[in-house]
């Protein structure tokens, strides 16, 4: 397993993350088999947000492992907020976010958390009021450090004016097949659809200001449309490469999959969604394999990608 430093935190973490959104769809044994075999694979990142599972998967979780101060000690724990559901909107004010907090922290059973994240834009926003709440959990301890979820440049700098804590990571979608992050930076002003800019230059951003990128729906393509992976029907050439790479490396295509997203410098940090003990075993092989410069355009290109 791949370790990073979280630029501008004490923070040495993995460089895959075990999601919890799907943790309700398993029992309490299940959830602890997976948990334990993340931990012995090297995994010591944990994802969480208050909306999984209404709130489920945080507790699965905590139950599923016992939570004790020492095992508490030995991860990460980060959770996001801003979501409010049945209602289907989002509220970064200060009341929901010490709410939503202290909720998260009763459910985990911790006294704090590592990184919180604000969950998508709230257009409604007002970031002298996010900046009260930040405050209030920082100087009590229940949040170490703060970051955001599918934030644009502009979104984080408006943050950042009034929040004196280093935004230290934003939660972006990125699988192979699913690449705006990348596109438009390769295919800059030429008329073609591949060049619409439709990420705001963010993956750039955030490399300039040390915030780390944390990859979601890995094997996933579109708005949790399915996995590519072993769609030939959707993805034949994409498939037919990965499967060849696989060979050469004597894995499976989840680890080549995981490790086109980790062979990018900016250390990506890549989000397992899988509640397959045996598919995060797959995927963790995928942690330090160095992709070749051309396997790697190769598998970007027979996504269907151009590279001029």
């Amino acid at each position: 397993m791949k370790y990073i430093s979280i630029a501008n935190t004490e923070l040495k973490a993995s460089n895959l993350i075990m999601g919890n959104m799907r943790l309700p769809q398993l029992s309490i044994q299940e959830a602890e088999k997976l948990i334990r075999t993340a931990m012995d694979e090297g995994i010591n990142f944990f994802d969480h947000a208050d909306i999984y599972g209404k709130g489920k998967s945080e507790e699965i979780f905590s139950e599923a492992i016992s939570m004790t101060p020492t095992i508490r000690d030995n991860m990460i724990l980060q959770s996001k907020c801003g979501i409010r559901t049945p209602e289907g909107y989002f509220d970064f004010s200060k009341e929901h976010i010490l709410s939503s907090v202290e909720g998260i922290l009763k459910r985990l059973k911790t006294e704090y958390l590592d990184i919180l994240l604000l969950h998508r834009p709230d257009p409604l926003m007002d970031p002298a009021e996010v900046a009260e709440a930040f405050d209030e959990l920082y100087n009590s301890g229940k949040v170490k450090y703060f970051g955001v979820s599918n934030h644009n440049p502009m979104q984080i700098e408006l943050l950042q004016k009034y929040i004196p804590y280093k935004l230290v990571v934003n939660q972006m979608q990125l699988s192979v097949a699913h690449t705006p992050l990348i596109d438009s930076g390769i295919t800059l002003n030429m008329k073609v659809d591949q060049a619409i800019n439709r990420d705001s230059s963010t993956l750039e951003y955030c490399r300039l200001h040390d915030i780390t990128i944390q990859a979601w729906s890995p094997y996933q393509h579109g708005f949790f449309e399915g996995t590519f992976l072993g769609d030939t029907k959707k993805f034949p050439e994409l498939n037919q490469v990965i499967d060849e790479i696989s060979l050469k490396y004597n894995v499976t295509n989840t680890a080549i999959a995981t490790a086109w997203i980790t062979r990018h410098p900016a250390n990506i940090q890549v989000v397992l969604g899988t509640t397959n003990s045996e598919r995060l075993k797959d995927a963790c092989k995928g942690s330090d394999i160095k992709l070749t410069r051309e396997e790697w355009y190769k598998i970007y290109k027979a996504a269907g990608n151009m590279v001029p």
